[in-house]
């Protein structure tokens, strides 16, 4: 008789099972992208005419695509500094004021027939708009918000009073009164494509904003500046044990979101074609509105948000006037119904 043995068998008796991701959960991260054809494809549905859809489709971007400009900086100033500066409407303000006075003693460049002279007569005024709201940032995060770090409610407070005096100094340097800007003469009217009208302005406005957009993520994700950036959003102490000066860090942050702010005045400006010194403030409800949607300190996450709150502005107004005013609160109760923490948080380690 002949004895057989057998080998044990060295898988586990009790092997995990590989789950494969549902086709939700592998859209789950992509939700909020998705979110803009989405809303786009609402607003065709409720809208009889196409060519009406394609007007309010591209004043709607144009309008987020302005207010990520002035948005962007904000989020940029609180995710790494974690810094509530409700001044930031000041630098929106002076920025349009200067911009538009550049503007306005280049009155024989915008009112040439030249395309190319108008664009440098908007760059130049840009330029200005830039280069002086730098400089407030500057010296409002040296003066009012550097001895507040890390209390939020001094930070609402003297950010706030900044404001306000910011705005008075308006009426002391230009005065009470509202200034009406035209357009440079290119940028005026619009122009007919499949039977829609869209105006110049707009289209450059969401060319800008996309130009923006594409540049500063690439500044974030692929620089040696965004990394230390991202990394300093993530673990500020880590980044100062590693040896870089976070804090001159946080003032460049502070710079650029500042010129952001005066860059987005000017772009307000031309699309309002007309400026006051509480323009700042106004908008800044908008700009919150996208902050708290987008999730705090995600360029991202801003960027979404402020193109649904321009297609949803513009779609309700034409359908329903009336909600005009509340769709936007609306649209935020909606999200951070669906997520708390905004569209595309920034994870901060612990």
């Amino acid at each position: 008789m002949t004895m057989t043995t057998t080998t044990p068998s060295l898988a586990p008796k009790h092997a995990p099972k590989l789950v494969r991701p549902s086709l939700a959960q592998r859209l789950e991260p992509w939700a909020p992208v998705l979110l803009i054809p989405a809303l786009i494809l609402v607003g065709w549905l409720s809208i009889s005419s196409p060519t009406s859809w394609l007007t309010l489709t591209v004043s709607g971007l144009a309008m987020g695509m302005m207010i990520f400009v002035i948005a962007s900086g904000m989020t940029l100033v609180f995710g790494l500094m974690d810094v509530i500066n409700f001044g930031h409407g000041a630098f929106v303000s002076f920025g349009a004021f200067v911009g538009v006075s550049a503007l306005l003693m280049m009155s024989a460049w915008t009112g040439a027939p030249s395309v190319a002279l108008n664009l440098l007569a908007v760059l130049a005024a840009i330029l200005a708009a830039m280069a002086v709201t730098g400089a407030m940032g500057f010296a409002f995060e040296r003066v009012i918000v550097r001895p507040v770090y890390g209390s939020h409610l001094k930070q609402i407070l003297v950010t706030m009073g900044g404001l306000i005096v910011a705005e008075q100094l308006i009426f002391v340097i230009w005065g009470g009164e509202e200034i009406f800007i035209g357009r440079p003469e290119t940028l005026k009217g619009s122009f007919v494509i499949f039977g829609a009208t869209l105006e110049k302005y707009r289209v450059l406005a969401v060319a800008v904003g996309l130009v923006l957009f594409l540049g500063m993520r690439a500044v974030l994700r692929g620089t040696r500046l965004g990394l230390i950036v991202r990394a300093g959003v993530e673990n500020r102490e880590m980044v100062q044990v590693l040896g870089y000066r976070i804090n001159r860090v946080f003032i460049m942050v502070f710079v650029a979101g500042s010129a952001l702010a005066g860059l987005g005045g000017v772009m307000w400006a031309l699309y309002q074609e007309m400026i006051t010194a509480h323009m700042g403030m106004e908008i800044m409800i908008l700009v919150f509105i996208v902050v708290i949607i987008g999730g705090l300190g995600s360029v991202e996450g801003c960027f979404i948000g402020a193109l649904l709150v321009g297609l949803t502005q513009n779609y309700v107004a034409f359908l329903e006037p009336k909600l005009a005013l509340i769709s936007n609160i609306a649209l935020m109760v909606v999200i951070l119904m669906w997520r708390p923490q905004g569209m595309m948080p920034v994870i901060k380690a612990k």
